[in-house]
């Protein structure tokens, strides 16, 4: 489980639509934004990354700059979520393995009805200094309950105007 100033794990994934995104070759004016999300069987997962890709350019102001959404989904599911559910500028990620979602501390669950993969990645955001640094994170156990992404925003411009600390790292 990443721990707030301490190195997240790597992260290197292909993107629907060709090119691949590496953490590791992010330069963020402030702080790259990754978010775990379960995959195109996911219903809550379209209105949630639709809305993500409608705030890049608010994030972008506030100096997250690197954003991307990754699941374990195959190619073709995640451009299937990119084409269907409208993300014209979202990096969607794919291909994300079991172990780098335990390596993450996202919560595995099995699938339980049709269309849902055998094992898949809970969601999980988290907020990554440019050192590569984990600043802030959220998971959750289910697809419920997840931060809203206008008070991300909000929360990343007092942290930014008030050089507010990562916490949790005791």
């Amino acid at each position: 489980m990443p721990i707030p100033r301490q190195p997240v794990p790597p992260l290197d994934v292909a993107l629907a639509g060709g090119g691949r995104w590496s953490l590791a070759d992010q330069h963020p004016e402030r702080f790259s934004l990754v978010v775990f999300y379960r995959g195109h069987h996911c219903p809550i997962c379209r209105g949630y990354l639709k809305q993500l890709d409608g705030l890049l350019d608010q994030l972008a102001e506030v100096g997250v700059t690197s954003v991307v959404a990754v699941s374990g989904d195959d190619e073709e599911a995640a451009t299937a979520s990119r084409d269907e559910w409208g993300l014209g500028q979202l990096a969607v990620g794919y291909g994300q393995d079991v172990a780098s979602m335990r390596d993450w501390g996202l919560y595995v669950s099995k699938g339980i009805k049709e269309g849902e993969p055998d094992l898949f990645g809970e969601p999980g955001l988290f907020v990554i200094s440019p050192d590569g640094t984990l600043y802030a994170a959220v998971l959750n156990t289910m697809p419920f309950g997840r931060p809203r992404l206008d008070e991300i925003v909000g929360a990343i411009r007092y942290v930014n105007d008030h050089d507010y600390p990562a916490r949790g790292e005791a």
